[in-house]
């Protein structure tokens, strides 16, 4: 059976571009392609899609209105598909919490731009967004998917050594939380992070996102939360009641100094097909904190973070997969239990009861 797709995007050229990368998978068919989103409820009302590719800035109704619209009367997967401008990814985080799957970040010169530099992404999201059903803005969405990206997979050794027995040395009252969280990140997040008192133990948050939106993501989340929250710049120190997410497109790895943990930011290849990528993270974790760590996997597509989160516990971290019933999508946190069986399965409730009961530790 066929993916049904509606687009809406004011661009005819984005349309037609967005159509001519979707038509390239077989299983992909175009219902309805909209210069507004009262056009699109017109052409809707005939079939009504699987997936909508929604640009935000458009005239007689904006994304953010239309896509707050859908999840009231008709909840239905959303991809994001937006430019870059600063601005813009202000507004495309806002409607990631408001319940869009995904964002795309869209080129802003030509057509054949995103031909090159977007389809792969696009693809992946809109098969993806097809299989999520989505409830309500007020309930998680349930998806049962298994999606890898196309490409070659390279593994966290591309990177940084594999840990070693003993080499994150002694208990200590320092504890670090270590997350990794891809598709349904930003609704996941907004129950957990503002939930969080001041004296939380540190975080560190891997969000499979573009590069464009992590800063405005942090920047968001910093003004729900009672803790800091922003992206991570090299030589961060990882602290009590302070999160930091790694910046789309680097890697970020833990380290110890002699007087603290810090973060450094870093370039390199793809590892389990995503740059930032959670098995990185997680292996940085087990290296330099070990037992004094605990690693949560959450939901999102494909398997990063699965050997990482397996390395935490062989290092004594505690480590913990979210519950396939509060998931948009069960792949990561399914392929984490598939790696290490040992791995406990936790609700959004009992992820933020476990990080607050980690500033306990050594009091």
């Amino acid at each position: 059976m066929s993916i049904k797709v509606q687009i809406v995007d004011d661009s005819a050229v984005i349309r037609q571009a967005v159509q001519d990368v979707l038509q390239r998978d077989l299983d992909i068919e175009i219902t309805g392609s909209a210069c507004d989103p009262l056009q699109a409820l017109e052409q809707m009302q005939e079939q009504w899609p699987d997936v909508i590719v929604l640009d935000i800035e458009m005239p007689k109704m904006d994304g953010i209105t239309f896509l707050k619209k859908l999840m009231r009367e008709h909840p239905t997967p959303v991809v994001i598909c937006s430019s870059l401008g600063t601005d813009a990814a202000a507004v495309a985080v806002e409607a990631l919490a408001a319940g869009a799957f995904t964002i795309i970040a869209k080129p802003m010169l030509r057509a054949d731009d995103f031909l090159r530099d977007t389809s792969t992404n696009l693809l992946t999201a809109v098969r993806g967004a097809s299989t999520a059903k989505v409830l309500s803005l007020v309930r998680p969405h349930l998806a049962r998917v298994a999606i890898s990206s196309a490409g070659p997979r390279t593994t966290a050794d591309s990177v940084l050594a594999p840990p070693v027995t003993g080499e994150a040395g002694e208990e200590s009252s320092e504890q670090i939380i270590a997350i990794g969280i891809s598709i349904g990140g930003a609704q996941a997040l907004e129950q957990i992070l503002p939930t969080l008192p001041v004296d939380s133990p540190g975080l560190l948050i891997v969000q499979h996102m573009p590069k464009e939106f992590t800063a405005a993501y942090a920047s968001r989340m910093d003004s729900l939360c009672a803790i800091e929250v922003r992206e991570a710049q090299s030589g961060d120190v990882v602290t009590t009641g302070r999160a930091l997410i790694a910046p789309g497109g680097k890697h970020m790895v833990l380290r110890r100094d002699d007087r603290a943990y810090r973060v450094d930011v870093m370039d390199g290849p793809l590892v389990s097909r995503h740059r930032p990528s959670i098995d990185v993270l997680f292996r940085s974790v087990a290296k330099c904190a070990g037992r004094n760590a605990l690693g949560i996997i959450m939901t999102g597509i494909g398997d990063d973070g699965a050997k990482g989160l397996r390395e935490m516990r062989e290092a004594g971290a505690r480590t913990y997969a979210q519950d396939d019933a509060s998931c948009v999508v069960v792949a990561m946190p399914h392929a984490a239990k598939l790696a290490d069986p040992q791995c406990a399965t936790v609700t959004l409730r009992q992820i933020t009861e476990l990080i607050i009961s980690m500033r306990k530790v050594g009091a």
